[in-house]
């Protein structure tokens, strides 16, 4: 028989799994390691998300990580979006993506400018003009333009949030170097990482990694969940079906207020003892919590505030979660946090929450605390 479940349970565990609740994350690799990535368009919130999952966060350290140790790897993965990853994990997240090959599809392609022919110059170009060397934006597409000959390249490679270069980044050939003089900076895994960035996994392989991980943090999951969370529902439905299938003896099915979904067995007996969730949390713009949850969840996500949240232009407000439910809103001003309420919290809680929220955003300003500028 197959055990059954409730969201506000789901929620909870998912709050303690993702270092939430209780707070109990470690450094910032593992936090980005558990979360599966740390969407990082917007670096104060990524900064944030690490932080608020920490007993002790360390200003400076994504940083550290980032340009000093290269544990962590910046780069556009899930959903065409910019974010943090382990990485010793890469490999995983590269097999994966790769799988999706959207620049071959000719929508795609006339979409943007370019010919089949063109973007394959571009694919060919990048890593080969890179090899040893981290560009800047501007230089990366002159050397592009000079190792193709295709001049009229400059303008569809220096539009747009870095479109033509995203093929690079899903195939394991590109990611972020140090900024330089306020400026992003891109060079190749193979030179930046440790290990080269590690050896490359059959896809098969690398999906069936990652996917075990989305469902320890964000599970239980169906394969839709998983797909709109890593290509927003692009992922071939063979390949998704695949790797499910692989980890067919490592899964275990419940029902979450009848609908069926699978986790990682080993973690069943801890869902279904963990109690609902009581407290309140601040999390930053673009969080993990909503990002890995569909869009649709009522019980996370009630639909009359979904505008309130999910916006315009993919932009993702920071929350306010009572008992696993988004209950409001907040924003920063003057180092603190300002809260819109959708429904009523207890007040002590939220009170205690901003301070710790305040007290974070105050360390994030410390010079140096911050990530690389926006890209």
């Amino acid at each position: 028989m197959i055990p059954e479940t409730t969201w506000a349970r789901v929620l909870a565990w998912r709050l303690r799994r993702q270092y939430v609740e209780p707070v109990s994350g470690g450094d910032a690799v593992a936090v980005v390691r558990r979360l599966c990535g740390v969407q990082a368009q917007v670096a104060s919130s990524a900064a944030l998300a690490v932080a608020v999952r920490q007993r002790n966060p360390v200003p400076g350290e994504i940083d550290g990580a980032l340009w000093r140790d290269r544990t962590l790897v910046k780069t556009w993965t899930m959903r065409g979006t910019l974010h943090l990853l382990p990485a010793d994990e890469f490999p995983a997240y590269r097999a994966a993506l790769g799988t999706h090959r959207f620049w071959e599809k000719g929508s795609w392609q006339r979409g943007h400018g370019v010919s089949a022919r063109e973007i394959e110059a571009v694919v060919e170009a990048v890593p080969r003009v890179l090899s040893g060397r981290v560009l800047t934006r501007e230089e990366l597409v002159e050397a592009v333009v000079d190792a193709t000959g295709e001049a009229h390249l400059r303008e569809a490679l220096t539009s747009g949030w870095g479109a033509l270069l995203k093929p690079l980044s899903f195939l394991g050939e590109l990611c972020y170097g140090p900024p330089r003089d306020g400026r992003v900076t891109f060079t190749t895994p193979a030179g930046w990482l440790p290990d080269g960035g590690g050896e490359p996994l059959p896809a098969d392989e690398g999906g069936a990694r990652l996917l075990r991980a989305f469902l320890g943090a964000h599970g239980p999951a169906t394969p839709a969940m998983f797909d709109a969370w890593l290509l927003r529902g692009t992922t071939p439905k063979a390949v998704l079906r695949g790797w499910f299938h692989r980890l067919r003896d490592e899964l275990a099915e419940v029902e979450v207020d009848g609908v069926p979904a699978v986790l990682p067995a080993e973690h069943l007996d801890d869902l279904l003892a963990c109690p609902p969730s009581e407290e309140v949390r601040l999390l930053p713009g673009f969080d993990q919590f909503i990002l890995g949850a569909p869009r649709d969840l009522e019980p996370l996500l009630p639909k009359a505030v979904r505008p309130r949240v999910s916006r315009a232009a993919g932009w993702i407000s920071p929350v306010v979660v009572y008992r696993g439910r988004v209950a409001g809103v907040w924003e920063a001003k003057e180092g603190r946090p300002v809260v819109e309420l959708f429904e009523p919290v207890p007040e002590n809680l939220l009170a205690a929450e901003a301070e710790r929220t305040a007290a974070l955003l105050g360390g994030l300003q410390t010079p140096g605390a911050g990530l690389a500028p926006r890209g």
